[in-house]
């Protein structure tokens, strides 16, 4: 059974396994019409955590997945993973992995994305992980995430990694596919 991965807007993906829908990031203008299994965001910035968006998305038992600072804005169940722990729904398994700026800053030492606060997700299923990094610079912990059969790099450099950083970052890690993700946004 093959797993599909479909770009929706920024750093939104559809992935579909057996069936079953997961969404990652989903923001406004990532448009879907089928109803959710699984949501997992990556941090809380409204162009990765829209409630309405991921309201539209929910069904009876969609599981969702949140830094604990997302919660107050989805809503509901929203059960949290922090960065080296993960946890198993259905015949997926979602591992919560480091996502942080070094080099990007809003103002003098203090970064877009400082180190706590947002993830980025390792998703297993049907023998394939794909990597989604979510807002991240090259870190180091990259350099052992293991066999990543697609990574989701961001690339937009103001906020994230550029594109060097993000070719750097997929030579270090080596995923057999790297998908370009977050090439420009407006919502930091």
């Amino acid at each position: 059974m093959p797993v599909i991965i479909k770009w929706l807007a920024q750093a939104g993906f559809q992935i579909r396994v057996k069936g079953k829908i997961t969404y990652i990031d989903l923001e406004k203008y990532g448009e879907f019409s089928e109803k959710a299994d699984l949501i997992l965001v990556t941090h809380s910035h409204t162009d990765h955590c829209d409630p309405d968006q991921i309201q539209k998305a929910r069904k009876k038992g969609t599981v969702v997945i949140a830094p604990s600072d997302c919660i107050p804005k989805i809503g509901g169940n929203v059960k949290t993973l922090k960065a080296g722990r993960e946890a198993k729904i259905g015949n997926i398994r979602v591992k919560a992995v480091e996502a942080y700026n070094f080099k990007r800053f809003r103002s003098p030492e203090v970064p877009f994305h400082p180190k706590g606060l947002g993830v980025g997700y390792l998703i297993t299923a049907e023998g394939k992980t794909i990597y989604h990094a979510g807002d991240t610079d090259f870190i180091p912990e990259m350099r052992q995430l293991g066999n990543v059969d697609v990574a989701l790099l961001p690339s937009g450099g103001t906020y994230t990694m550029d594109n060097n950083d993000a070719a750097e970052a997929a030579i270090a890690f080596k995923p057999k596919v790297v998908i370009p993700m977050h090439l420009e946004s407006a919502n930091p």
